[in-house]
């Protein structure tokens, strides 16, 4: 339902789809990671019915498939184990980035896309009152992709939080959260953004939006690790709220 709400365009519709997840990680973390996949699948249903195919299909990039797959990853009997899902966090979004890429092979292909989404929302915005500067232009699109995958990221995290904290009231949470000194990435992973970054340096110019999208959104786990660490470090210290 939120969802819908969203992809029509209703009052408040932008940030109801950021609260889309809840549902879905509190049928995961209430009633196991089967419940979360079967919650993922009929909203997707219901969303194809009601909204159509290509809202589905955002539907299952931006929640329908991380949520169950982040589960499934981590949930384990009576605890959860974040190392893959982090890594998870930015793995998916490049993966998805990887896959529009190859999608809208027409002239100019992604970047085109994302270049029209742009100007349409300056537009929006009461930029085309005048002449948009390019700078301007060029500069969100090479981060564009980056950013909706950063913010999805974190409405990911913040949603589960919130169903968590939902189920534990109840009794019906099946894990406990994570210790954030515990956080972990894969030793793999680091080499990943170190590729990434190979790959946007040989990028050419102006051309380089898809290769720094998927190098910032690589960084993502990284710098959750690192709030992570904040959080871990200032535990039970005086003036925590300042420090974080």
């Amino acid at each position: 339902r939120l969802a819908c709400w969203a992809f029509r365009g209703l009052p408040g519709g932008t940030a109801l789809l950021w609260a889309t997840p809840v549902p879905l990680f509190a049928a995961g973390l209430g009633f196991g990671r089967g419940s979360a996949v079967a919650a993922a699948l009929l909203a997707t249903g219901l969303l194809t019915g009601f909204g159509g195919g290509v809202q589905a299909l955002a539907f299952l990039a931006l929640f329908g498939v991380p949520v169950p797959m982040l589960l499934l990853a981590g949930m384990r009997r009576g605890r959860f184990a974040p190392s893959m899902p982090l890594a998870l966090l930015g793995l998916w979004p490049v993966a998805v980035l990887l896959l529009a890429a190859l999608l809208l092979p027409g002239e100019g292909g992604l970047e085109a896309a994302m270049r029209g989404t742009v100007e349409a929302a300056l537009s929006r915005m009461g930029a085309g009152a005048g002449p948009v500067p390019e700078a301007l232009v060029a500069q969100l699109v090479r981060v564009k992709a980056a950013a909706i995958g950063f913010w999805t990221g974190l409405a990911l995290l913040a949603n589960a939080a919130a169903a968590r904290s939902f189920l534990a009231r109840r009794g019906l949470a099946r894990v406990a959260p994570p210790d954030p000194a515990t956080l972990r990435l894969p030793g793999w992973y680091p080499a990943l953004p170190a590729v990434a970054a190979v790959l946007f340096l040989l990028a050419p110019a102006g051309g380089d939006a898809v290769a720094l999208s998927a190098l910032l959104l690589l960084l993502v786990p990284l710098f959750l690790l690192g709030v992570a660490g904040v959080h871990a470090r200032v535990r039970g210290r005086g003036g925590r709220v300042p420090m974080l």
